[in-house]
């Protein structure tokens, strides 16, 4: 399987990049929020990768870091989610936001976050509880209300879900929902 690639990017779409290496075009997927962040064509880049088979396809899944691997990996290990539909979730928020929904068992955040249902989102933290440490104590919750308030907030003031996600991906996750308004307005603002 392949567990890495390091190469040249030689074309950017939208839900994937073909990174040549050694002479071979791979084609991989990932999320927009690593598209958004990677180079332009030309550059090297370097991914960890999920080698996904099946008897029709044989698919690569790349990651910036390692422990975005590993958390995509435990999302495709629950019933129900597959590799396309984790590569959703893990793009409209971070590891950490979610790592909190689903061990303080938020299903609700879940749902909103990542247009999952009520069902899968419960399958989501019931196997996955146990494998999250809740490194944030009693502040989990308030911390996942207060940015579903402030994403609230800014669809009440015109923008999109998607906007008002992206931008709040970018303020501090330890400040106040009103901080984080404040500071997603500077943010959606500037463009």
């Amino acid at each position: 399987m392949i567990g890495s690639i390091k190469g040249k990017i030689i074309l950017k779409n939208e839900k994937f990049l073909i990174v040549e290496t050694a002479g071979v075009g791979y084609k991989i997927s990932i999320s927009p929020d690593t598209l958004s962040k990677t180079k332009k064509i030309g550059d090297e880049i370097f991914l960890f990768i999920h080698t996904h088979v099946r008897e029709d396809s044989f698919d690569l899944y790349g990651f910036p870091d390692y422990p975005e691997l590993e958390f995509f990996e435990m999302l495709i290990n629950v019933s129900g989610i597959g590799p396309r539909g984790a590569l959703s979730i893990l793009g409209i928020t971070t590891i950490e936001t979610l790592k909190r929904a689903i061990s303080t068992g938020d299903t609700s955040y879940l749902t909103k976050i990542s247009g999952i249902g009520k069902k899968t989102a419960e399958k989501i933290v019931i196997e996955l509880r146990d494998r999250i440490k809740n490194e944030t104590g009693e502040k989990s919750s308030l911390s996942l209300q207060g940015e579903l308030d402030a994403l609230e907030a800014l669809k009440s003031l015109g923008y999109s879900q998607n906007e008002a996600r992206e931008a709040l991906k970018k303020v501090t996750s330890d400040a106040d929902t009103n901080s984080k308004i404040r500071e997603a307005l500077k943010i959606l603002g500037g463009k």
